[in-house]
């Protein structure tokens, strides 16, 4: 997977931007990419900071650009533009403190095109990441919501797995009159979109699963109806993606279950994108695959952004990084 990304990066030159740039996972896979010679890091921090965290840690960083928002000869500009941004929400003193740190910072490096792609994590939250992105980068035009998929690796076998990360449960969005002016139906198909999206990213050719308790109709409740909807939905705004539900998981893999509940899906035992109905049991469905089923989990990878933002955990190593900044700039 990674090296058909590399050559994706190859042909199209890209730089991303460190939120945390003196912490030593970061400079660890900043130097890792220096050295590979393709892709263009940004570390965010004191400059001396960072090149004294680099030395003690023995990782050559000579060359590449360390942007520190004390000294950032652009900041006025950057205040300006987000005030603009923020359309009234914030004064250009309140934009000047939360520039002063590196989520907001870096994610109007991106904003302004100094950047092409952003990755943090490493010590922020994934809200402290997130909330930047969605007040300044927003959403693409169409995109609704941000979501999350994981892509999972076994050999030579990848699957996507969305959303596991972001969307707790998907809920009506009503209007101060109390009219649906976004169903719960419409963001879990929107999140299948992305997700197929992705996967083809990632060199997937999607065949989605609208995952629930219930396979065309043997079981009954809203859970079921919201994913039913949803599935209606996700193949109206994308009909030349395979899409099919609901279906349990054990439909969703195996051809003998799959056709036998599912006779004619082109999806059903032949799954390789699955979508949860909600965030518990996708959080459980890719951890589940990734510690007794043997696949590496990449992500979570940031969906429905105008431009590649991601989050590590915080207990991530500068293995994750690496290959998260990889994953992060390819999808630019």
């Amino acid at each position: 997977m990674f090296e058909n990304l590399v050559e994706i990066l190859k042909a199209n030159p890209r730089k991303i931007v460190y939120t945390e740039g003196p912490d030593a996972r970061i400079l660890e896979s900043a130097a890792r990419l220096k050295k590979g010679g393709f892709l263009t890091p940004i570390l965010v921090g004191n400059v001396e900071e960072v090149k004294a965290a680099a030395a003690k840690g023995g990782f050559d960083i000579e060359g590449l650009e360390i942007l520190d928002p004390a000294t950032y000869p652009g900041m006025d500009e950057m205040v300006e533009k987000m005030v603009e941004l923020r359309k009234g929400k914030m004064t250009p003193e309140d934009c000047r403190a939360a520039l002063s740190k590196g989520n907001y910072f870096g994610t109007m490096l991106v904003k302004m095109g100094v950047a092409d792609a952003l990755l943090g994590g490493a010590t922020y939250s994934t809200a402290d990441t997130v909330r930047p992105a969605l007040q300044l980068v927003k959403t693409k035009k169409g995109a609704n919501l941000v979501s999350s998929c994981f892509i999972m690796v076994r050999g030579d076998e990848m699957l996507a797995m969305g959303d596991c990360a972001i969307n707790i449960d998907y809920q009506d969005k009503l209007d101060k009159e109390g009219n649906v002016v976004l169903s719960a139906a419409a963001q879990l198909a929107e999140v299948a979109v992305e997700t197929a999206k992705t996967a083809k990213v990632f060199g997937i050719d999607p065949k989605v699963a609208m995952l629930s308790y219930s396979t065309k109709g043997s079981g009954k409740g809203a859970n079921v109806d919201l994913v039913r909807e949803a599935t209606a939905i996700a193949k109206e705004k994308a009909p030349d993606v395979a899409i099919d539900g609901e279906m349990q998981f054990d439909a969703a893999v195996s051809p003998v279950v799959g056709q036998l509940k599912f006779p004619g899906s082109k999806v059903a035992g032949y799954a390789n994108t699955f979508i949860f109905p909600e965030i518990q049991s996708g959080n459980i469905g890719y951890k589940i695959a990734q510690r007794l089923g043997g696949f590496a989990a990449y992500g979570p990878i940031l969906q429905g952004l105008n431009a590649p933002i991601n989050d590590l955990s915080r207990g991530c190593d500068a293995e994750e990084v690496y290959q998260m900044s990889i994953i992060t700039a390819a999808l630019a």
